[in-house]
């Protein structure tokens, strides 16, 4: 969806916003109506709002910017909000009155990077309860558009540091744990959080293909194991209250018109009928089918498409939908349309918009946003996603003092408004990090430098921080991609570091100081940095949200260790010779696969991620065995693959004399199943906290049925008895075989599409 909209639009949004939530159940039109009944089942209460619309009234609430009903006291709603990564601009959000900022969190990416979804839930919960926060004081709808789980698969995409990377299980984990938050445990929902944007959707402009006319080309191998599994995750496994369809075609089929993905498999494999939750589709993507992939004659065909596929809410702006044409037309029916509206209201009882004070998450208010704990929420995870990819000669942590002289040298040292990354509200302050150096006290000396791809370094930039460098005992150089501007309308077709960046690092390299380099933004091809002698350190740091500036200098001072882990490939530059329109991710003749699995040309890898000191990982046993039969015996799950199998113990000694977390990865690997083999898949994760100096920690790995898994051609989750190996750390620090007894057993049998014309 896009973050550009007019500014006539968002005024009349912000207007149509004002005012407390919700109808007035009490004394109003509907307080005889069953929808403001709390004994009533939400279905129920649902059924009895929409029976009590007439047509018009119907088609009047259908999109969304849904105009209510003034004759039953239905206020007006902008289904729109947003909160990727705190509470943000929508045009259904109003930051107003005393409603003027909002908890601003790093980019998903750099959360994904500390691979700790405890941390992830809590920080779910404070987003949960500011929006939800706002809402209850009419500052923005119940409905958030957020997360955005689409797999990381080609660093050129340009909404990539949306997600929380390239791969799957890493992505399942970030989304049971932030839904989790945002949704919270109780019967109502504290928010309705949306996974967007479903399906095979990960590209925005490249190379003259847009996404509103991409046909994304994708297997039913590669669909099941990759495209699909987080969607899973929401709808069958966290039961998340909204899905949004996407731009592009899967296969032919524009995905808001494709009964395949929004009803056979979403709703009906995945079991989210019960929950009778709605679908909205991103904006403008109603228009699409007709205007741009071709699939329906006019707009008004493509609506009814639509809506009659399962999808109940056409985000809209002006004219991106033709409701009234599908309903003059013939095309759509009153049965389509009060089915649609009855899941969107439903969604809306399941979240108290009906109930007034009596909500589960009323008293929700100011008080609840930028509170202490999401402070010191923001900044942790801030720190400990930060990936510390160089270190020569042990030059970090610096050994800072009152009287050390910092060289601050880059476009971002002193900007405050690159922390926030895309999708981001006012924050209630945004500390850069030369902000955060002179609040250490240290003795700082600034100057910027270049940022864009072909850019030259001015005579200017150069001379200013060279001076700066010159005078200082240590240089920090704040560098890399600024691109969050263009990040939903353009996709990368360089994977390089600038230029003249690498001009200007280079000239403060030769003066023999100690210069760690700090990059912003999405990775890129980091070998020159890695190669180049005078460059001690490199920290990956992408968009690092409003203590970024803190977050960086604790890392650098040693305050808090480093112990991210790179959540992506690094690939090298010359990837970007593979279309990027090409989904497949097996490697074939002409391609050299995707992600960590299949591509074996890494710069940095997946998982890769540097340490203060250093660490000694190892299973506990030195080989396991699992027998099926008797892994499934006591399966009674309803999907198998959910089924827990025995947890892999690990023991993490800490061999240097820092104390520091550590990220413990298992990989597993093998030649069993389908051909070609992964190189291997990342099966479990832990992050173990605050491990001393010479001492051992234990830790479990926790894993499924599904983990052990592989997916055939058809799509089908099998499991399949064989040899494998498991793999520890990356890079790989202990192996251990792993052998799995008994016959090959189907987990999920994959739905097959229809048959096309």
């Amino acid at each position: 969806m896009r973050s550009s909209f007019t500014p006539a639009l968002f005024v009349l949004s912000l207007l149509s916003s004002a005012g407390a939530i919700g109808p007035d159940c009490v004394a109003g039109p509907l307080a005889s109506n069953k929808i403001c009944d709390k004994n009533a089942s939400p279905p129920e209460r649902a059924a009895a709002l929409v029976a009590a619309m007439e047509d018009q009234e119907k088609l009047d609430n259908l999109m969304s910017k849904s105009k209510g009903v003034s004759r039953l006291g239905l206020p007006a709603y902008n289904w729109w909000g947003e909160a990727l990564h705190g509470v943000a601009g929508a045009p259904g959000i109003n930051f107003t009155g005393a409603f003027t900022n909002a908890t601003s969190f790093p980019m998903p990416l750099l959360m994904a990077a500390a691979f700790d979804d405890d941390l992830i839930f809590k920080i779910g919960d404070i987003i949960g309860n500011e929006a939800r926060a706002f809402g209850n004081n009419g500052k923005a709808p119940l409905d958030f558009w957020t997360p955005d789980i689409n797999p990381f698969r080609d660093p050129r995409w340009g909404r990539g540091s949306e997600t929380p990377g390239e791969d799957i299980a890493r992505i399942k984990g970030y989304t049971k744990a932030l839904l989790a938050g945002l949704e919270g445990d109780k019967p109502e929902r504290k928010i309705v959080a949306t996974c967007k944007h479903y399906v095979g959707y990960d590209m925005e402009d490249w190379n003259g293909t847009d996404r509103h006319s991409f046909d994304a080309q994708i297997t039913m191998q590669d669909l099941a194991e990759y495209y699909m599994p987080p969607f899973q995750q929401c709808a069958r496994d966290s039961k998340v209250g909204s899905f949004m369809c996407s731009y592009n075609a899967v296969n032919g089929v524009p995905t808001c018109a494709d009964s395949y993905v929004l009803q056979t498999i979403l709703r009906d494999h995945w079991n989210w009928t019960e929950h009778n939750n709605y679908i909205t589709s991103d904006c403008e993507a109603v228009a699409d089918i007709s205007l741009n992939h071709h699939y329906a004659a006019t707009n008004a065909e493509g609506t009814a498409l639509a809506f009659i596929a399962g999808m109940d809410n056409s985000c809209e702006y002006e004219g991106s939908s033709d409701i009234p044409g599908a309903w003059s037309g013939g095309y759509l029916n009153t049965t389509i349309i009060d089915k649609a509206l009855k899941r969107q209201y439903e969604g809306l009882v399941r979240a108290g918009y009906f109930d007034g004070d009596a909500a589960t998450y009323a008293a929700l208010g100011l008080e609840d946003i930028n509170t202490p704990k999401a402070r010191e929420l923001a900044l942790q995870i801030s720190a400990e996603g930060l990936v510390l990819l160089k270190n020569d000669d042990h030059t970090l942590p610096l050994p800072l003092t009152n009287s050390s002289k910092v060289a601050m040298v880059g476009f971002w040292a002193n900007d405050s408004s690159k922390l926030s990354g895309i999708y981001s509200g006012p924050a209630p302050f945004l500390h850069n990090p030369v902000w955060a150096a002179e609040q250490m006290g240290l003795s700082v000396v600034t100057a910027t430098g270049p940022v864009l791809q072909n850019s030259t370094a001015n005579d200017n930039w150069t001379t200013n921080a060279l001076a700066a460098a010159e005078s200082s005992d240590y240089i920090l150089y704040f560098g890399g991609l600024d691109t969050s501007a263009a990040a939903e309308t353009t996709d990368r077709l360089h994977i390089e570091w600038p230029t003249a960046q690498l001009d200007l690092i280079n000239k403060l390299a030769d003066l023999g100081k100690p210069l760690v380099v700090i990059a912003s933004g999405d990775i890129v091809d980091n070998s020159p940095i890695l190669a180049l002698p005078g460059v001690n350190s490199l920290i990956w740091a992408n968009w690092p949200g409003q203590d970024g500036g803190p977050a960086v200098m604790k890392v650098i001072s040693g305050a808090i260790p480093a112990a991210g882990r790179l959540p992506i490939t690094q690939y090298p530059a010359n990837y970007t010779e593979i279309s990027m329109l090409d989904m497949n991710l097996r490697p074939t003749n002409s391609t050299p696969g995707r992600t960590y699995r299949w591509f074996n040309g890494a710069i940095q890898p997946f998982g890769f991620g540097m340490h203060y000191t250093t660490f000694n990982a190892t299973f506990a046993a030195s080989k396991l065995t699992y027998s099926i039969p008797d892994l499934l015996k006591n399966c009674t799950a309803e999907f198998p693959d959910t089924c827990p199998v025995p947890a892999f113990e690990v023991a993490v000694t800490n061999t240097g004399n820092r104390t520091s977390d550590f990220v413990a990865l298992a990989f597993i690997k093998g030649e069993v199943g389908p051909a070609p083999y992964p190189l291997k898949t990342l099966i479990s994760y832990t992050r173990l906290r605050d491990i001393k100096g010479s001492e051992t920690k234990a830790g479990q790995l926790p894993l499924t049925l599904g983990n052990l898994a592989r997916v055939d051609e058809s799509g089908n989750t099998v499991l399949y008895p064989g040899e494998y190996t498991l793999l520890l750390d990356e890079p790989t620090q202990t192996e251990i075989s792993l052998t799995l007894e008994g016959e090959e057993t189907v987990l999920d049998e994959w739905p097959q599409p229809p048959k096309r014309k």
